[in-house]
């Protein structure tokens, strides 16, 4: 037994009134989002004191999911985020009143403020530009206050694993295989040709950089973020920390304007980096275009390594086909036009 509820069922009136002291009389719930490496839900409570609606997020129901996200530790790092990192940063995310993950970290509960009415970010249908800027501000929001912070990004629980970059380097080809075989008829040839080469230079790729900047999201898409929280009244939220890592800014930023928002990040790329400089200046934190040329140029390839993994390893879904396909296409025609392989071989 975990000693916390980890499906939405287990959740009583008994449980949320000593986690939330207050006396709740009822409870019920409904899904909410799309994610698919964890559910989430919507609870309606009969309490009286606080909202009397909550947002709960649980391990994921299809055993695959679940398995990927035990195996890479997503679940305890979110519930570690919201423990420990979150109350340092200037990101909104949503407040926090029940955060446990078990010891192996398959299971794990998240009880969160309701951030509703608002609008679910959605990878395929897109976003509009000021939509866009919102989230690159989040982005300094992160990447700013963690900015060589040792007391953040040596923390314990988020330090990967020494042998991580190895065993994933030495997973994704395999993952690439995957992604050939089911897309290959569907995804065009010159994009399918850069997750091939991102496949043959894995090593290279997935080998641990030393020099740590900051925390980074690193899942930093649509599908990921909230719009008009709370009913217009703030303009974003992020959620879905489970890949959070420490590591390079531009893997957050190049994995946006490329598999993350696509078309629209081509367009208006300079604008959207430009930014997201002015951005990190108005934190303390100075930066150029020319100190991140080429960390975009590789964190421009986090969206293709993202698409084909995720592909290969969580539960198949229409959507997710669609889903998957979306940010790789957004993410090759990015590193194409920054001949992002080209650097990739360059750090080799």
């Amino acid at each position: 037994m975990s000693g916390f509820p980890v499906h939405p069922d287990e959740v009583t009136p008994a449980w949320l009134s000593e986690t939330l002291g207050a006396r709740v009389r009822s409870v019920t719930w409904e899904p909410i989002g799309t994610g698919q490496v964890g559910d989430s839900v919507r609870f309606h409570l009969d309490v009286e004191g606080v909202p009397d609606t909550l947002a709960g997020k649980f391990p994921a129901a299809d055993e695959t999911s679940r398995g990927t996200a035990a195996m890479f530790g997503l679940y305890r790092k979110e519930v570690e985020f919201y423990r420990q990192a979150a109350p340092l940063l200037d990101v909104r995310v949503p407040q926090t009143f029940a955060a446990e993950a078990s010891e192996d970290g398959a299971s794990f509960v998240l009880i969160f403020e309701d951030l509703g009415p608002a609008r679910q970010g959605d990878q395929i249908a897109g976003c509009t530009l000021e939509e866009a800027k919102s989230a690159i501000a989040q982005a300094a929001a992160i990447h700013a206050p963690s900015w060589r912070r040792p007391e953040i990004l040596d923390a314990g629980w988020i330090q990967p694993p020494e042998d991580l970059g190895a065993k994933v380097g030495a997973m994704y080809p395999q993952a690439q295989a995957l992604f050939r075989e089911r897309y290959a008829d569907t995804l065009e040839p010159t994009y399918m040709i850069v997750c091939e080469q991102l496949a043959e230079h894995a090593a290279t790729y997935f080998r641990r950089d030393p020099d740590i900047q900051c925390l980074v999201h690193g899942d930093f898409r649509l599908d990921n973020m909230l719009f008009d929280i709370r009913g217009g009244s703030e303009p974003i939220a992020i959620l879905d920390w489970q890949t959070v890592t420490i590591g390079k800014a531009m893997t957050d930023i190049g994995y946006f304007l490329g598999c993350g928002i696509g078309q629209l990040g081509l367009d208006h790329e300079e604008e959207l980096l430009d930014l997201y400089l002015a951005e990190m200046a108005a934190r303390g934190v100075h930066l150029t275009r020319a100190d991140l040329a080429e960390d975009y140029r590789v964190g421009i390839l986090h969206g293709v390594s993202t698409a084909v993994f995720s592909a290969a390893f969580v539960e198949r879904t229409e959507r997710g086909d669609a889903n998957f396909l979306s940010m790789a296409r957004g993410a090759c025609a990015l590193a194409l036009k920054h001949d992002s392989i080209a650097a990739l071989k360059e750090k080799g």
